[in-house]
C-alpha cells in the first residue's frame, strides 16, 4: 500500500471500520437462513443446513491462507513500489485458489463421506445436507478466488472496496436465500444454489474492482500479467510454503476450540450450551479486533518493502493502543450487559443461568486476546509464516498442559482458565519472534 504520511489514530479508524462492519455482516447471512428455513421450511431443512454450513466452514477457513498469504506479498510489494509484483502476487494466489477450487469439486465425493461420517444426523437430515453439499460445492472456485481478491484489498489499504466486495456478496446471498427458500419454497436447497449464485457473482464483481485499482497503478507500456513473473517457480514454491505454513496454524487454532467444545460436552448438555453461547460473544469481538489487525497487516507490509523501520513502530504502536482500548470497552460490555446478550440468544433458563456465572471468563478472554490479534495481523503483514506455524504449536502445547493441571481441582473454571492461558500464549509465543520482525523493517 502507500505508505502514508502520517499514522493518525483518525486514519487507523478510518481505515479499521469499513472491515469491522464488512466482519459485521457475515452472521447476519447465518440469521437470515436460519430466519428464512426457520418459518418456512421444516426440521429437517433447519439441521441440513446446520450441517452442511458447519462442513463448508471448516474446508474454507481451513483454505483462509489464500487471504492472509496475499495480504502480506502484495503490501510488501505496494510498499517496495514493485507494481509488476503486486499482480503477480495476485496472479499466484488466484492460479493457486482456481486449482484447489477445482480439486474440491474433483475431490467432493471423499470430502462429503468423511465429514458426514463424523457428523451424528438422523437419515432424514443427513440426506437433505447431502443435497445442499452436493450444490454449495460447486462455489468452491468462487469462494477461493475471493479469499484471494480479498487479501489483496487488505494489503493495498483498500477496505472500503472491501466493505462494498463483503455487503454485496452477503445482500445478494439474503435475497436469494430468501427468494429460492422462502418465496419458491425449495428449502435447503434453494440456500445453497441461491449461496452459489451469490459466490459466483461475488467474484465477478471482485474481479473488476481489482482490475479497475491495479490498471490505474500501473504504466502504461506494462502488461497487466507478467506472466514470467507469476510463473517463476522460486516465487511459486514461496507462496505455497508460506501458506501451507499458514494453514498448519490455522487448524491448530480450530483444533483449539473444538477441543474447548468437545471438553465442554463432558460437563453435560447445559455448559455445552452455555460455552456455545458464550463462543458467539468472543466472535462477535473478534469483529472489532480484526478490523485493527488486518490495517496493520497492510502498514507493516508496507514498511517492510519501504524498508521504514519508523512507519513500522509507529503502526503498530498506534493500532496496538486502540485495539487495547477497544478489547477493555468489549470485556466492560460483556460484563455489564453480557447477561442481556444471553437473554436474547436462548429462552432456555438453566443455559442462562450457567452462561451469566461464566461471563466474567468470557471478559478475561476478550481482554487477553487483542495481543494475539494484533501480533497476528503484524506477522502476516510481514510474511512470518514459518514463525506463525512455530508459535501456534508453542501455544497449543500450553494450552495442554494448562487444561492437564487445571481441569482436575478446578473443573469448569479450569478448562476456562486454560483456554485464557492459551491466548495469552499465542501472544507470547509470537513476541518470542518479534525481535526478527522488526529488524526486517530496515532501520
Amino acid at each position: 500500500m502507500q505508505i502514508p504520511d502520517s499514522i493518525s489514530y483518525r486514519y487507523l479508524l478510518q481505515k479499521a471500520w469499513p472491515i469491522i462492519l464488512a466482519n459485521a455482516s457475515v452472521p447476519l447471512l447465518g440469521l437470515v437462513d436460519t430466519a428464512v428455513i426457520g418459518n418456512v421450511g421444516s426440521i429437517v431443512d433447519l439441521g441440513a443446513i446446520a450441517f452442511g454450513a458447519l462442513i463448508f466452514s471448516f474446508v474454507y477457513w481451513s483454505f483462509g491462507f489464500l487471504r492472509m498469504g496475499t495480504t502480506g506479498f502484495a503490501a510488501q510489494a505496494s510498499g517496495a513500489g514493485d507494481e509488476q509484483e503486486v499482480r503477480a502476487v495476485l496472479g499466484r494466489a488466484l492460479l493457486i485458489a482456481l486449482c484447489l477450487g477445482v480439486v474440491l469439486i474433483l475431490i467432493q465425493w471423499p470430502i462429503g463421506l468423511a465429514a458426514f461420517s463424523l457428523l451424528d444426523g438422523s437419515a432424514p437430515v443427513e440426506a437433505v445436507a447431502q443435497e445442499y453439499f452436493d450444490i454449495r460445492i460447486w462455489g468452491a472456485p468462487a469462494t477461493l478466488s475471493t479469499f484471494a481478491l480479498m487479501g489483496l484489498l487488505i494489503g493495498l489499504g483498500k477496505s472500503r472496496t472491501l466493505l462494498i466486495v463483503q455487503l454485496f456478496l452477503n445482500g445478494l446471498n439474503i435475497l436469494l436465500d430468501v427468494w429460492f427458500a422462502g418465496i419458491l419454497g425449495w428449502g435447503a436447497s434453494g440456500i445453497a444454489l441461491g449461496t452459489v449464485i451469490a459466490e459466483w457473482t461475488t467474484v465477478l464483481l471482485a474481479v473488476w474492482l481489482v482490475y479497475r485499482t491495479l490498471n490505474e497503478r500501473k504504466l502504461l507500456t506494462e502488461v497487466f500479467w507478467p506472466k514470467a513473473k507469476i510463473m517463476d517457480l522460486s516465487a511459486l514454491l514461496k507462496t505455497a510454503s508460506a501458506n501451507l505454513d499458514i494453514m498448519l496454524r490455522t487448524l491448530i487454532l480450530v483444533f483449539s476450540f473444538a477441543f474447548f467444545i468437545n471438553q465442554s460436552a463432558k460437563f453435560g448438555d447445559t455448559i455445552l450450551a452455555s460455552n456455545h453461547i458464550l463462543l458467539q460473544l468472543i466472535a462477535f469481538s473478534a469483529f472489532f479486533l480484526d478490523g485493527y489487525a488486518f490495517v496493520v497487516e497492510a502498514l507493516v507490509g508496507g514498511a517492510i518493502g519501504a524498508k521504514r523501520r519508523d512507519v513500522f513502530d509507529l503502526a503498530v504502536r498506534r493500532s496496538t493502543v486502540l485495539a487495547l482500548i477497544t478489547a477493555i470497552l468489549l470485556a466492560l460490555a460483556i460484563v455489564m450487559a453480557g447477561d442481556i446478550a444471553v437473554m436474547l440468544m436462548t429462552d432456555i433458563s438453566s443455559v442462562r443461568l450457567a452462561a451469566n456465572q461464566l461471563l466474567p471468563f468470557a471478559a478475561l478472554y476478550v481482554l487477553f486476546s487483542f495481543a494475539a490479534f494484533q501480533l497476528d495481523g503484524i506477522f502476516i503483514g510481514a510474511s512470518f509464516t514459518r514463525q506463525m506455524r512455530d508459535a501456534a504449536a508453542l501455544s497449543i502445547a500450553v494450552y495442554l498442559v494448562a487444561w492437564w493441571a487445571l481441569s482436575d481441582p478446578f473443573g469448569l473454571q479450569g478448562l476456562w482458565g486454560a483456554m485464557i492461558i492459551y491466548v495469552v500464549a499465542r501472544a507470547v509465543a509470537l513476541l518470542l519472534f518479534y525481535p526478527s520482525l522488526r529488524r526486517a523493517a530496515g532501520r
